[in-house]
């Protein structure tokens, strides 16, 4: 308040802040809570922030869920904060996104999130899932047993992952698992179990793999998410979190929502 009155001459109260945060406050719910509707694809992802609680300090998770509209346009769903178990949190959230008029999904896009497995079958049933490919290829470095492998590893799965089509795709997997078999039996049993979660996007058309193949159009909200907590450092509870995240995320979404088509769906 001291800082307020230097820069603009008013003294501000206490009062009036309360006041101010109440309405930020109610403004910012009103948009968490607005109607959905039909939404084909749709992104998931989750981050964490720290947060003072209870007189310590720990890792707060904050969900997000984009989604790409019937007109081609991108657009945030929804965001939620909170300190309970990743299955609760994550079922909780997926639930009231479909609460709010969530429909028509058909494909979720998503790394492999502790406690979203189960959550998106209970709450999405019947609907397909991409395992981001980037997150899948990081993955797989950790099982190869040399160094001097990675290089050729990657390559192996970017020849399946930019396959012409899904019998390829799987094609090169199977090749790529009996090529590692004997040299690095970990890394093909791992590439055997998890790759092929990443091959769903061949069910979809060529036009539009490229855009859902991954959860990297979530990066540049992650990135400005960053940008902005980075200066808080911690924050004193969730809602100070949730405030701070769901302000950045509507202004991303209204530039998204008013700008250029994402995807075209019209090959559909």
């Amino acid at each position: 308040m001291e800082v307020t009155q230097q820069l603009c001459g008013l003294e501000v109260t206490s009062a009036q802040v309360s006041r101010a945060t109440q309405l930020l406050d109610e403004e910012l719910q009103a948009w968490r809570q607005r109607p959905l509707g039909r939404t084909p694809y749709v992104i998931l992802d989750a981050r964490y922030e720290k947060v003072r609680h209870g007189g310590s300090v720990i890792d707060c998770s904050v969900l997000l869920a984009i989604g790409i509209l019937p007109d081609g346009r991108r657009a945030v769903l929804g965001v939620s904060v909170s300190l309970s178990e990743a299955e609760v949190h994550w079922r909780t959230f997926l639930g009231s996104l479909i609460e709010r008029g969530l429909h028509g999904v058909e494909l979720i896009i998503s790394d492999d999130h502790t406690g979203l497995g189960q959550a998106r079958k209970a709450c999405f049933a019947g609907v397909k899932w991409q395992r981001c490919q980037f997150h899948l290829a990081q993955n797989a470095l950790h099982y190869v047993p040399r160094v001097s492998m990675r290089s050729e590893v990657a390559a192996d799965i970017r020849s399946v992952f930019n396959a012409p089509n899904r019998a390829e795709a799987e094609r090169h997997l199977h090749l790529t698992v009996e090529k590692y078999r004997a040299s690095a039996p970990e890394l093909a049993q791992w590439m055997e179990d998890n790759l092929s979660e990443g091959l769903t996007v061949f069910d979809f058309p060529a036009a539009h793999r490229r855009r859902l193949r991954t959860t990297n159009v979530l990066e540049r909200l992650n990135q400005e998410i960053k940008r902005r907590t980075r200066v808080a450092t911690l924050f004193p509870n969730e809602a100070a979190l949730l405030r701070l995240v769901s302000a950045v995320l509507i202004e991303i979404s209204e530039e998204w929502e008013t700008g250029k088509v994402y995807l075209s769906l019209e090959t559909d």
